[in-house]
């Protein structure tokens, strides 16, 4: 098995947690007060393991600027995944997202020139048919198929730019060195949700509702996980765990970039809705439909081939 398949894995495992934190302290923080906290807190802990290493901040201009872009695309992406995982069914709403992992083989391939073996294709295109498997519901046939939640919607602008992250900051992490340019892109996205929380709070506009409200009227199995998230003051233990947690899984992730292919790497990586699917299963009450059973046994078997390949 190769080194960026196990760090991908590695941060697959981290943010599946790290899912099901952020749905707990979304339902009843909401969505920018999670991902703020959570953003601080991650700041706080890498910025640690930069003086312990004395690492400073990237200096070459183009890094800089690639690092920073990537940190506002990675702002915009916690938030509107924080704001899924909040409106829809952890279940669902997660492996959904795991869909930037195909997105990133695409990209990848596109924009990097990098190659895929036969069964590595293979591999990622049945994950990726997994991951969209999971996020449908066929009511009536073919013709009856919808989204399962409307929060997918929230979803897919999350997956998009969190593929477009991921390939984003491959290029200054091989020049750069992974925690200069992990560090910069978490300072910008931190000052940028915090900015975020600051003017939603200030303002009176309607639109900033959906990230600042609580729980609200969900399905069935949604409002188990709303009932279990009710533990008063203990929630904002849980927003700075899942900071942590996400660094963790950010590190592991930015290694895989720095020592293997994107590819590779964002597709592993993206594996993490399994955590959270058996945590929303067993634990929170969810339940599954049978074709979105068969689309988490689809990214099973592709990452099988693409760990065989």
């Amino acid at each position: 098995m190769s080194a960026g398949l196990l760090f991908g894995l590695g941060a697959a495992l981290s943010w599946g947690l790290v899912d099901v934190m952020a749905t707990i302290a979304g339902r009843r923080l909401g969505s920018l007060r999670v991902l703020a906290g959570a953003q601080i807190a991650s700041i706080l802990t890498l910025g640690a393991v930069a003086v312990a290493t004395q690492t400073g901040l990237p200096s070459d201009r183009a890094v800089v600027v690639a690092a920073s872009l990537a940190g506002l695309g990675a702002a915009g992406a916690y938030l509107t995944f924080f704001t899924a995982l909040r409106i829809g069914p952890l279940a669902v709403v997660s492996p959904t997202v795991a869909a930037y992992g195909g997105l990133t083989v695409i990209l990848a391939v596109a924009f990097r020139g990098e190659a895929l073996t036969v069964g590595q294709a293979f591999g990622a295109t049945v994950s990726t048919a997994g991951v969209i498997l999971a996020g449908v519901v066929f009511d009536g046939g073919v013709r009856g198929t919808r989204l399962v939640s409307r929060g997918i919607g929230f979803a897919v602008i999350a997956l998009v730019l969190f593929a477009v992250v991921t390939v984003g900051m491959a290029g200054p992490i091989k020049a750069a060195g992974w925690l200069p340019v992990v560090l910069l892109s978490r300072v910008v996205n931190t000052v940028a949700s915090c900015l975020l929380l600051g003017t939603a709070l200030a303002s009176r506009s309607p639109w900033v509702k959906p990230f600042l409200t609580g729980a609200e009227a969900v399905p069935a199995a949604a409002e188990s996980l709303s009932a279990t998230a009710d533990f008063g003051r203990a929630v904002l233990g849980v927003v700075i765990l899942a900071g942590v947690v996400d660094v963790i899984g950010l590190i592991s992730f930015a290694i895989g970039l720095e020592v293997a292919e994107t590819w590779l790497v964002g597709l592993a990586s993206s594996f993490g809705p399994a955590v959270a699917v058996v945590v929303a299963v067993v634990l929170l009450g969810e339940r599954l439909r049978p074709t979105q059973w068969l689309g988490l046994a689809g990214i099973a078997a592709g990452l099988v081939f693409v760990a065989v390949s």
